[in-house]
């Protein structure tokens, strides 16, 4: 899908959710669904799978974040999957959640790590990037297996890799 047609869904999810007044709550709920369908291939795939009926697609939406998640976000993961876009989800959520953070004058930093950072650690280091982009930055950690040791995060365009496998790989060029 293209940057627009992404961009043209996060706006309209942006808009729903301004208009019910459910925007962090929406912001919130719509992160952690995404995530859950990227680390699940059978519920990505039902998803993405247009060849099943849309009605049959927003029911397995209804299935699974029914009594788990509120009324405006099954909505909205159900608008885009029967729109048949189930499978760029993940890519208009985290559209969705940059323009809600820029709506308010932020920016979001995706920080993918080994473990879970700490409350102190996401403190010190949303200070430490706000003061690097010059906006406050609203920070989102994801606990990746891929990476082995230290993190890699990205605002924008702009990836920060402090992961261990890089620094093991720079020393590797280096001897």
């Amino acid at each position: 899908m293209s940057a627009d047609r992404v961009a043209g869904y996060a706006d309209a999810l942006l808009a729903v959710a301004r208009a019910e007044g459910r925007l962090e709550t929406a912001r919130s709920e719509l992160r952690e669904v995404a995530r859950a369908v990227e680390g699940s291939d059978e519920l990505r795939s039902a998803l993405s799978n247009n060849l099943l009926p849309a009605v049959n697609r927003a029911q397995i939406v209804d299935d699974v974040l029914g009594g788990k998640s509120s009324d405006i976000t099954r909505a909205l993961v159900g608008m885009i999957v029967t729109a048949g876009r189930g499978g760029e989800l993940s890519d208009i959520v985290d559209a969705f959640a940059a323009a809600a953070a820029a709506a308010s004058g932020n920016r979001v930093a995706v920080v993918r790590s080994a473990v879970a950072l700490t409350e102190d650690q996401k403190v010190r280091l949303t200070q430490a990037l706000s003061a690097s982009v010059g906006t406050q930055v609203e920070l989102e950690n994801i606990v990746d297996p891929d990476v082995i040791g230290g993190a890699v995060t990205t605002i924008g365009d702009t990836v920060i890799d402090g992961s261990l496998r890089t620094k093991l790989n720079q020393m590797h060029d280096v001897l």
